[in-house]
This record gives C-alpha cells, structure tokens and sequence, in this order.
C-alpha cells in the first residue's frame, strides 16, 4: 500500500517554521552560536583575563549604541526645531500665540477629533486617511491635543514619528475589526473589568491596591486603549460626583486597601479644584498609604502640570505617612521633550517620584528601540515600572507583537543596560485576575501551534498559587507574520533568528 504524504491545505509557512525551528534546537543545530568560539577570557586569570573580557563588553556596548543611532530622542535639536516650525504652523491655524500654546485650558478647547482639522495641519497617507473616515463612520472616537500634533513629522515620512501616529491615528485594519467586533457582539471589555468592579468607579484585582475612574474621557486617546469599551467623547462626557463619592465611602470602609490609583479615562482632565477635593478625601482615609495619578498628560499636554497643581499634588506627599506618585504612559524615545522635562523638573523637586507604563506594541519593538527610551526616561528623572505585552483585543491586531519578541528584549537587549535603567517588568495582563509576570516561565507555557502559525499559551495567574484559579488560554501573533511585517519595513530579520526559542 503506498501511503501519499499530504500536506493539509491550511498549513502554513508560519506553522512549519515553528516546528523546524523546534526541531532544530532539540538537535542542537539552532544556528546561533554556528560562528562563535568559547570567549578566549575564560581560559586566561587575573588583568590578563579582564583586558579580553574588556573587549566582549565593548562589542556589546557598541552594538547597542549602534542600534540607538537608528532612532531619535525628543531632546535632539534637529528634532526640536522641526517640531517648533510645527508648533507655529497650529498656532497660525488656530489664530493662536505662544502665551495660548503654554495654557493647557487652551489645547483642551482645541483638541482634535475631525478629519477636516488634522488634514489641514499635516499630510496623512492614504490608509490614515481612510482610517480616520471609518472613524467617523463607525462612531470610534479620535481625540488629539494640539501639542502632541506639533510631535508629528509634517511631510509623513515616518522617520521618526511612526510610534506617534500609530498610537492615535485609527488605521483601516484598526477600524475593520473594531466593526466586526460590534457586529458579532464581542466585548471589547477584554480585561473584564465589568466582572472586576465592586461598585461603580472601582476596578479591584489585588489585595491592597485598587482603582478609582472619576473621568471616562482623555484629552487624548490611544487607538489600543484598554478601556476603549468605556471611554467617551470629552465633549460628551460627564461627572458623577455621587460615584466618586461612594467609591471613596468604599475604600474608607475597607481597611485593606493601601493603594489607590486615581486614572480613568485621564484624571488630569479635571479641573484643579475638583482635584484637590478627591485627593483630600482619599488622603483623609488612615489606612491609605499611597496614592498614583495615573495620567498620560504628561507625554500628550505636559503644561498640565502648572505649578499650582504641582502644590496640590505635594500636600498629600508626606513622607514616611503616604507617596503621591504619578503613573504615566511614554511609548517611544521622540516623546521626551523639553516641555515634558519642564514638568518632570516640577514634580520632582516637590520630591515626588514618576513611574512609566509602557506598552509593547509593534511599533516600538524593533531592536534597542525601548532600550533607548528607558535610557532617556531615566536620566530624565522617569523610572520605568511596566512593560506590558499588548492586549489581546481583536481590535488591536496591527499593534500586537508575539509573546516571544518581548522575552526575546528583556533577555538580550534591556539586559545589556545598567540595572537601574531597566527597572521594568515585563508582564502579560490575564483578564479579570491582572499581570503575571513573563520573566516566570513557570507562570506560562505553549500547548498549541496553530495552522495559521499563532502559538497558544496557557497562562498561570498570579493568584493560582493561593486558589484553584482556571488557567487562562491565549492566542498569539504569528512570529513568522511579525518577522515578514519587520522585513517589509527594512529591518534585518536575521537580527531576530532567536525570537522562535523564546516560550
């Protein structure tokens, strides 16, 4: 009987490198190490020794700093004077001057949200174009402020500005899958947290630290926003004083909540009063140790941060009784300006500490392009705190990156950073019960490869250590569809070879 060898027709090319990849490494022919030698150091003692390894640390040195020179900083001056042309051509279409660009009360009346405004200012391409029209027509929410405009690059050719657009302009696949989701009647809750919310405004995954939403808009929103399900129009949107009110009765009645993190939508939105008044209640609870702000007008208004709000914020920073801190939201290394270190300098000096959250998405995950941006963040008195894998959110498709390319940067690019510059963790966000962290192998593992390429983990939640928690089953982004999507924007894939042996 012959047998005929058949390949199913649903296999694909992103199915087969897996297991070759697979296969290779069980057979210790991975490639990897095919063209190096044991390091010459280890067979010398004493100076001898350290001279050579001198010249290994010096390689990897070099080749980040390389790497670095492939992107930019927002403190680099050609940068810095593009962007004040840009700041001058918004100022010449509102009608405006400099005394207005300082004042954020001015950029919150002239937030961004219709295809007509940002077309005049900058040149879109034509799936930005399209993209920003669906919006339109599906009822997605656009909104940018006027300074975070003047960071794009005007002419479009995404040199440096490619992280930026990408975060706020809603592109055709964006737009396509977020109708599709409607349409099927898919939540686009993908955290859960309308199973994770006691009581209106509150969101509770952990012992000690929970989550207040005075705002449910943003003078910004991010296309990948988590939230997306429940953030509203600015003009649109209004304040339930009665549900901040009892949130905070909530807290006060729980003696085992510490933390509170104040974010939304964006805090920050609110006016100072408003402010003062939250943070005086919650500091008022004896059993509140700390208290975040999370807000993202750092990167996307900075001026935000007058002094007067700075002097609030540091009334209720006291230390050894309770922190104020700020939990804020940077993506890529062209968002640090010097109006942003204007604030930063605020907020510091009043002693008060500043942590970011980044989102790993595909458009900051080349090689070296976060570790340049922990680099700026740091010596710009910002600590990285968080990276988190992008959410599974089908919406979200062109933003997600593989499980394996995030392992793949902590271990062979944050790792060649000082410690204090790569504080962050990396960590996946398991719906309902919250992060756990993709350092700890143990917490997760791949039971499946798709035909289509796409690997399943199965994810272990910080909590099934104490309970019979169910596991959580995820489905990834193809590796091989993320290396051909680098190698159509001119990256060298072969600077990746190892990411299929990252679990």
């Amino acid at each position: 009987m012959v047998i005929k060898n058949k390949v199913p027709a649903n296999i694909t090319k992103g199915f087969l490198c897996e297991f070759i990849y697979l296969f290779r490494g069980i057979n210790g022919r991975s490639g990897l190490y095919s063209k190096k030698e044991t390091p010459q150091f280890l067979a010398l003692e004493g100076r001898e020794a350290a001279l050579e390894r001198t010249k290994f640390l010096d390689e990897y040195a070099q080749k980040m700093k390389n790497s670095f020179c492939k992107y930019q900083t927002g403190l680099n001056k050609d940068l810095i004077d593009e962007r004040d042309r840009m700041k001058e051509e918004i100022l010449r279409y509102f009608k405006a001057d400099e005394e207005d660009w300082t004042d954020y009360h001015w950029h919150l009346k002239h937030i961004i949200s219709d295809v007509d405004t940002i077309k005049s200012i900058i040149k879109l391409d034509e799936n930005e174009l399209t993209g920003l029209e669906m919006a339109k027509e599906y009822g997605i929410i656009f909104q940018i402020t006027p300074y975070y405009l003047s960071l794009f690059d005007s002419s479009n050719n995404k040199q440096y500005d490619h992280s930026i657009r990408a975060q706020v302009l809603p592109g055709i696949n964006y737009c396509s899958n977020y109708k599709e989701s409607i349409n099927k009647g898919l939540s686009l809750d993908f955290m859960e947290e309308e199973s994770t919310s006691p009581i209106n405004g509150i969101t509770r995954r952990y012992p000690n630290i929970l989550i207040i939403k005075p705002y449910d808009s943003c003078p910004q929103i991010c296309v990948y926003c988590q939230r997306n399900w429940e953030i509203k129009d600015i003009k649109k949107t209004d304040i339930n004083k009665q549900d901040i009110i009892d949130s905070i009765e909530w807290v006060a009645n729980n003696p085992y909540i510490s933390e509170v993190l104040v974010t939304g939508g964006d805090p920050l939105t609110l006016n100072d009063h408003y402010l003062d008044w939250i943070l005086e209640k919650l500091s008022g609870i004896e059993h509140i140790e700390r208290i975040r702000i999370g807000t993202r007008t750092l990167v996307t208004l900075p001026f935000r941060f007058t002094d007067n709000l700075v002097d609030i914020f540091s009334k209720y920073h006291k230390l050894g009784v309770r922190e104020l801190c700020i939990i804020t939201h940077f993506q890529h290394s062209t968002e640090l300006t010097p109006d942003v270190l204007d604030a930063v300098s605020k907020i510091k000096l009043k002693g008060m500490n500043i942590y970011n959250q980044q989102v790993f998405t595909y458009y900051n995950s080349r090689r070296f392009e976060t570790c340049l941006l922990r680099e700026t963040m740091k010596k710009s008195g910002i600590d990285p705190y968080y990276t988190f894998n992008t959410k599974g959110k089908g919406e979200t498709q062109d933003y997600r990156v593989p499980i394996s390319r995030i392992e793949q940067e902590r271990e062979e690019e944050a790792r060649l950073l000082p410690g204090l510059e790569r504080t962050d963790e990396s960590v996946f966000n398991v719906p309902r019960l919250g992060k756990s962290h993709l350092r700890s192998w143990q917490n997760h593992e791949v039971i499946m490869i798709l035909p289509d390429g796409r690997r399943v983990y199965r994810f272990y939640p910080w909590e099934y250590k104490f309970e019979l928690v169910e596991p959580y089953n995820y489905t990834d982004i193809s590796i091989y569809d993320y290396l051909q999507r680098l190698y159509q924007d001119g990256e060298d894939i072969d600077e990746y070879s190892s990411i299929w042996y990252y679990f």
